[in-house]
């Protein structure tokens, strides 16, 4: 005991199994497992690449919200009467649009979304290969009495 107090610096053992005993949260309930190892792999892959309408920030996986359950079991409900991967992806983006999606496909208003990022960073680009152009002084050539002066004053 002595020796694992020292190496956490004192802190408490309430502490140390307090931060042991804390692990990841996954929403994914039993219920919703299906027994199909193969179906049930393809559901998480699905379900991890749509997010929670609700969460925004989260995948349907991660989310605790009654709609991503919905969505979870939606997802299985169709692999199991046998749709592909993209048939089902499908039939969500039908009902809750492209915004469910972590990658939304690069065609129609998204392409702007695509390009903008790129298109803002060639333009920040040329801005500041500009900016650095217009700061740099001309080379301005000394006159023979302007060298000659600098030459005596350089002596001194």
């Amino acid at each position: 005991m002595r020796g694992l107090r020292a190496w956490w610096g004192g802190t408490p053992p309430y502490v140390v199994a307090l931060f042991l005993m804390v692990t990841p949260v996954w929403a994914v309930q039993p219920d919703e497992m299906l027994a199909d190892p193969a179906l049930e792999a393809r559901a998480r892959a699905i379900s991890h690449d749509i997010r929670c309408p609700v969460c925004q920030g989260e995948t349907i996986d991660d989310s605790n919200a009654p709609i991503a359950r919905d969505l979870r079991i939606i997802i299985r409900e169709r692999l199991v009467a046998g749709d592909t991967d993209a048939e089902v992806v499908d039939y969500i983006v039908a009902r809750y649009g492209e915004g469910v999606l972590f990658n939304p496909p690069a065609k129609g208003v998204n392409l702007v979304l695509w390009l903008a990022g790129p298109a803002l960073l060639l333009a920040g680009v040329a801005v500041a290969v500009t900016a650095g152009r217009r700061r740099m002084a001309p080379e301005v050539s000394l006159t023979a009495e302007e060298e000659a002066r600098l030459k005596e004053i350089l002596k001194e």
